[in-house]
């Protein structure tokens, strides 16, 4: 291989991750400033996630009404990335949810409680969007902080 080979794969490669990366800031901007209606950007139209929520539908439709059922009942709802790891195609990150319960949730009302929990994610992404997800928030931790379990 040349070296003009190498150092167009190489210039790829970090392309890959730069858009990847770009996206993954895109999505989770439009979370934290309650602007859900732009996900499809970030999200592929059949976007598969691993780990959905109860009742949640593919694609950006269904991050789209689980964020929003999230900011109904946490209005200041805000994802922080603490730790990322990328591939080419994939990044990998744990984060930290905070928010204060001022709307109902699973059946419960407003606790005017303050939420700060941990989750991890993988997502993967192909021309310039997610495509899949897989990930884990410490949900227990949160009905904890609400008094909603034990």
């Amino acid at each position: 291989m040349s070296a003009r080979a190498r150092n167009s794969d190489v210039k790829d490669h970090v392309m890959s991750r730069n858009t990847n990366f770009a996206v993954l800031e895109g999505f989770g901007s439009a979370v934290n400033s309650d602007r859900l209606g732009e996900l499809d950007s970030y999200v592929a139209p059949d976007s598969v996630d691993h780990d959905p929520a109860p009742g949640q539908v593919p694609g950006p439709e269904g991050y789209e009404e689980m964020f929003a059922s999230m900011r109904r009942a946490f209005p200041d709802l805000h994802v922080d990335i603490e730790h990322i790891m990328a591939t080419d195609d994939e990044i990998a990150f744990a984060y930290t949810i905070t928010g204060t319960h001022l709307g109902e949730l699973m059946g419960h009302g407003p606790t005017g409680r303050t939420v700060r929990y941990r989750g991890i994610q993988i997502s993967r992404f192909a021309d310039g969007k997610m495509v899949e997800r897989w990930g884990s928030s410490d949900e227990l931790g949160m009905l904890r902080q609400l008094g909603f379990a034990p």
